[in-house]
């Protein structure tokens, strides 16, 4: 899955009409309702605010809004361009001013759709990797030394606390071959155990 770095904006004229895509970053429905509102407050004057979602790690929460729109020729194709892109954890809001040309059902369907695929274009996008979080347990001779190759590996460096030793929570893809490389660094001296899980963000 994907999503995107920041809020973006892209505007395209088709036929006098104008479209306005809004692509928001939001982490709920609440955040989703709320960028929603902002647009709609933002563009009160205009024909329509029609909208699309997805949220979950899979993208499993969707809605849509034609707006007054005829019944699937706004928020469908919109949610349908979220969906073949595999964004999560955006809202689309497509803002149009009518100019006085109607475009027709396959027209709108392709001017909304097209809208949100420019706005996703222009956007900056971040691909999501669900990864393993391992937690290392070290004494301090082997500690440093560790931390230092971590800090300089492809593995992510979670968190680390101090007491009797050293303790790394990692991120890391392969946790077999992680406890492998780990033995072999700390020549047999460090627990490691599967703690949990977490995503990260890659810049495409």
């Amino acid at each position: 899955m994907k999503t995107i770095g920041s809020d973006t904006e892209h505007e395209l004229v088709i036929n006098r009409s104008r479209f306005i895509c809004g692509l928001g970053r939001v982490d709920d429905e609440g955040a989703a309702r709320d960028f929603v509102a902002a647009r709609r407050k933002s563009h009160w004057n205009a024909t329509h605010n029609c909208t699309a979602y997805r949220l979950g790690e899979q993208g499993e929460v969707q809605r849509s809004s034609d707006d007054g729109e005829p019944a699937g020729t706004a928020g469908v194709p919109m949610l349908e361009v979220l969906r073949q892109r595999e964004l999560t954890g955006v809202v689309a809001v497509v803002t149009r001013y009518f100019g006085g040309v109607k475009l027709g059902a396959g027209g709108l369907v392709r001017a909304y759709g097209r809208a949100v695929a420019e706005a996703v274009d222009a956007a900056e996008l971040l691909t999501l990797r669900r990864l393993t979080v391992v937690t290392v347990r070290v004494d301090y001779q082997h500690g440093g030394g560790l931390e230092a190759e971590l800090r300089r590996g492809d593995d992510q460096l979670v968190a680390i606390r101090y007491g009797e030793g050293i303790e790394l929570d990692v991120a890391v893809s392969d946790a077999d071959a992680f406890g492998e490389w780990l033995a072999s660094a700390t020549s047999g001296q460090a627990d490691v155990a599967v703690t949990g899980a977490t995503t990260v963000e890659v810049a495409e």
